[in-house]
């Protein structure tokens, strides 16, 4: 049982040579810390024998009380029950802050959701937590790379057959899928709370490192490769044994897919495709160990008739570098150089010189991705400013009590509420279509909504920006998931396919179906 003080025993200890504070009931000696403080011991000495709790909050994130247990000597008497509540949240825990999670995890009715995704959300929280923990944090900051063991355990797991939508290759995951889910269950409101909880991490650099090349990477594989290369190498990329990326944009050629410059040549024994090119701002490319790449195997002039998409080993002729871009480098954005690389006629996905229907087919899973993921990272900057508005006091006032506050949180849920709804309904639509009904009526919807999405994320981070102030443009401290969200917001608004690419490609999509007898 922790010893217990009384308030008056702890204001005794008031100089710098014997430094006492009381933080939410709890008492702790930070004497020999003081001299180590970031802010400089002065801040301490202020502070000396008294209670720090509102000075505490305002400056610091509740985790680093978790960081500093080691320092805590006792509790102030009669207040055993407050100091026991921690500050932070409970291991996997979801927060009761208004509008922090999607509205079925803050007690209101679905439509969509039934109590496998519950659980399903439930087991994905945890395991996250437990496999991932501050790993993620520190691999945000120092620029690794995910290691392969880690990549091991989240395959085991079943994260990465969480990520690639429902069908037969979620039969190849090593131990199931987490919630005890079946396979034949699996759809894709399932896929959309692992992006979601992945995205919770709130370190953009470090979580598209975890496998957002497999995401994008591996479908293809799935929906145009052969029964023989799938056995070859779908279950090894789930296991997390091996590590897959999409290749698609160069130099030459982003937005503009049919541009691609690398080529694939038949060899004279016809046994293989030789590779010669280059892409670019290839995520995981750095590490991969498999290269799904579009490839032009017809003549230029030929454009997206001739392209085709190879799955490349990486092997001898295949060379990476890291790029380095405005997130963390533990994304593994790379440079990948093709210099006569030998590829199977075996490794090519769908038939050649019709790539181009693959990747295109590909995109709607990669864009609505996307939208998942910057959706969930912008809930959690509302979340953290909510937090913020009510803790930071400004002319004697919390923050949330400025009208200029409350307009600028208010524009941010309506915003994210709205186009969060529309990627409900679009996700709906998925579990009722298939392939080729999604490619008729969703690639408009989904371009659409990634646009929306971005714009929306964008919003949230200028808003959120100018409520955090300073702390918002500072990596470490209270406005840390304000400054990673805002530095890697346009991640999301050209990857996939830029905003403009996206309204375009909706109004076309619309003018495609438009009745030609439709008049005023």
């Amino acid at each position: 049982m922790s010893k217990t003080f009384t308030r008056a025993e702890v204001a005794a200890h008031n100089t710098e040579q014997d430094l006492w504070v009381v933080i939410n009931s709890k008492v702790y000696d930070l004497t020999k810390f003081a001299k180590f403080h970031p802010g400089g011991r002065h801040v301490l000495v202020d502070v000396a024998g008294k209670d720090a709790t509102k000075v505490f909050l305002e400056l610091h994130r509740v985790d680093i009380l978790r960081k500093y247990e080691r320092l805590v000597v006792g509790v102030i008497a009669g207040e055993e029950k407050a100091a026991a509540k921690n500050l932070w949240p409970a291991p996997a825990s979801f927060s009761n802050v208004p509008f922090s999670e999607s509205s079925a995890w803050m007690g209101m009715k679905s439509a969509y959701f039934n109590a496998s995704h519950f659980k399903f959300r439930q087991d994905c929280r945890k395991l996250l937590e437990e496999v991932v923990g501050q790993t993620v944090f520190q691999l945000e900051e120092n620029g690794k790379e995910p290691s392969l063991e880690l990549f091991q355990k989240l395959g085991q797991a079943g994260v990465w057959a969480s990520r690639i939508g429902p069908g037969k290759a979620l039969t190849l995951t090593p131990n199931g899928l987490p919630g005890g889910i079946k396979p034949e269950e699996f759809d894709f409101f399932h896929e959309m709370i692992m992006h979601e909880e992945i995205a919770r991490l709130g370190c953009p650099g470090a979580t598209d490192g975890l496998g957002a090349g497999l995401v994008i990477g591996l479908p293809p594989v799935v929906h145009f490769g052969t029964p023989e290369t799938i056995k070859k190498f779908v279950p090894a990329v789930l296991a997390g044994d091996k590590r897959i990326c999409l290749a698609i944009s160069e130099a030459f050629a982003g937005s503009d897919v049919a541009a691609i410059r690398t080529t694939a040549k038949k060899s004279e024994c016809g046994k293989f495709y030789i590779v010669n090119g280059t892409k670019k701002w290839i995520t995981n490319g750095s590490f991969s160990d498999l290269f799904v790449t579009a490839v032009r195997t017809g003549p230029a002039e030929a454009g997206a008739a001739g392209v085709s998409l190879l799955l490349i080993e990486r092997s001898e002729g295949v060379a990476t570098e890291k790029i380095i871009t405005s997130y963390s480098p533990s994304a593994g954005t790379a440079f990948v150089t093709f210099d006569n690389v030998k590829v199977p006629v075996e490794n090519l996905l769908g038939k050649e010189n019709e790539g181009f229907k693959c990747i295109m087919a590909n995109f709607n899973h990669e864009r609505w991705m996307i939208i998942v993921g910057v959706l969930r990272s912008a809930r959690l900057v509302v979340e953290e400013c909510l937090k913020w508005a009510h803790q930071r006091i400004v002319f004697g006032r919390p923050l949330i009590a400025q009208p200029v506050i409350r307009e600028k949180l208010g524009q941010m849920v309506a915003e994210l509420e709205s186009v969060y709804n529309w990627t409900e309904n679009i996700t709906y639509q998925m579990t009722k279509m298939n392939y080729a009904e999604q490619t008729r009526y969703l690639a408009g919807p989904i371009a659409l909504c990634k646009f929306q999405a971005t714009r929306v994320a964008l919003s949230v981070s200028e808003k959120a920006c100018q409520i955090f102030g300073g702390r918002a443009i500072t990596r470490t401290g209270m406005g840390q998931v304000v400054e990673r969200f805002q530095r890697a917001i346009k991640y999301a608004a050209i990857l996939g396919g830029s905003e403009e690419i996206m309204v375009d490609l909706g109004m076309k999509q619309t003018m495609k179906y438009m009745p030609k007898q439709a008049r005023l």
